[in-house]
């Protein structure tokens, strides 16, 4: 573990943003993270975890706290559940580069994550945001996260059902304030290398493919690292669009009444009902099953934001924050911007979006001392 005083944040994230941490705690074991964050709780001080930096928007203030950056790293390999379509388990701690782990996984032959290859982060921060891309969500390979307890100070062991994993959301993002220590993860295994079927129809078509098939998993990987490129969604020193958080709205879901208010060219999605939880660990309770909820659909936020007139590579007068040249979504640091100028542009996004459809386009990256 080392400690460093006054230390600078811009570095540590993705979007090159941010004033700097009254105290860093850079930790290599989870017992170090967990020393670390109930040393800062027992001195009343405001505290915060950071893992690749990917999905963090930090103010220009900086934090007036203790900043403890998770360095822990190792796969391991729990015994296969025998008879289960998902047999490989994978106890993955919180530090692990997430794509490192896709990449890991695919070389072993294991299906599962390939479609969620090049996003930026560590595992840790997968169940919290239940990421997805091209067809593929965390919620579907997650069995289970290791946590630190904010209320409790213990380390517990949480079901995936308990989680309450929805589209970029879980309870550990909203309502129950945990640190991930490890994840443990359920992959399938088949003898011809095959990724997972093919649910996104941008990615079918780039492998060959029918929606619904079957593709090997090392031309699956292949397929999204360059279809995130080209996006400029793979972090990148040589690609100046890379330097953002990824995307930066949700895709907006509503209603299907409020749908059918939107003008007929807009266009919407059905929303599929959340995966079916793989098993409960032995021992763990499982959780209750969700209240039914209206229908909805999902809406296209960067269709929303092109047709409200901000064209990529936009960007507000004298500012260094852009719209990226290669994505609508994302929100670029085109050198020297400030916090408060990304936001600005954020600001001035959603208020186009609401003046022409209606709808209140919504972050993605946790906000730390930057307000829209």
């Amino acid at each position: 573990m080392t400690v460093t005083e006054n230390a600078p944040l811009a570095a540590l994230t993705t979007l090159r943003l941010g004033g700097p941490a009254a105290r860093l705690v850079e930790a290599s074991t989870s017992d170090e993270v967990v020393a670390a964050v109930l040393e800062a709780q027992a001195a009343d001080e405001p505290w915060l975890v950071l893992g690749g930096g990917s999905n963090v928007v930090m103010g220009d203030e900086g934090f007036d706290g203790t900043v403890v950056r998770i360095g822990t790293r190792g796969i391991e390999r729990l015994p296969d559940a025998d008879g289960s379509r998902r047999p490989v388990r994978l106890r993955v701690q919180a530090g692990e580069p997430w794509d490192a782990l896709v990449e890991y996984t695919v070389q072993q032959g294991w299906a599962g994550l390939e479609a969620m290859s090049g996003i930026p982060g560590s595992t840790g921060a997968a169940p919290i945001q239940n990421i997805g891309a091209y067809g593929q969500e965390m919620a579907e390979s997650l069995i289970a996260v290791e946590v630190l307890d904010d209320e409790t100070g213990e380390r517990v062991r949480l079901p995936a059902p308990a989680l309450r994993l929805g589209y970029r959301s879980s309870i550990l993002k909203y309502e129950r304030r945990s640190v991930v220590l490890s994840v443990d993860i359920a992959l399938e295994r088949n003898e011809g290398g095959l990724g997972m079927p093919v649910r996104y129809g941008q990615l079918a078509e780039s492998l060959g493919v029918d929606a619904g098939a079957r593709a090997p998993l090392v031309g699956v990987r292949a397929a999204v690292l360059a279809l995130r490129a080209g996006k400029g969604m793979v972090l990148d020193p040589d690609d100046p669009c890379s330097v953002s958080a990824g995307s930066f709205f949700t895709n907006p879901i509503v209603s299907e009444s409020f749908a059918r208010g939107l003008p007929a060219e807009v266009p919407r999605f059905p929303v599929e009902p959340p995966a079916p939880a793989l098993a409960v660990p032995l021992g763990a309770e499982p959780a209750p099953p969700p209240p039914p909820i209206d229908r909805h659909v999902k809406l296209s936020a960067a269709w929303l934001i092109e047709r409200s007139g901000i064209p990529r590579g936009f960007s507000l007068p004298g500012s260094r924050a852009t719209v990226s040249k290669k994505h609508t979504l994302a929100l670029v640091n085109a050198g020297g911007a400030t916090a408060e100028e990304l936001a600005q542009l954020a600001r001035y996004i959603q208020t186009r979006v609401m003046g022409r459809f209606g709808v209140v386009l919504q972050p993605e990256p946790v906000l730390i001392g930057v307000e829209l």
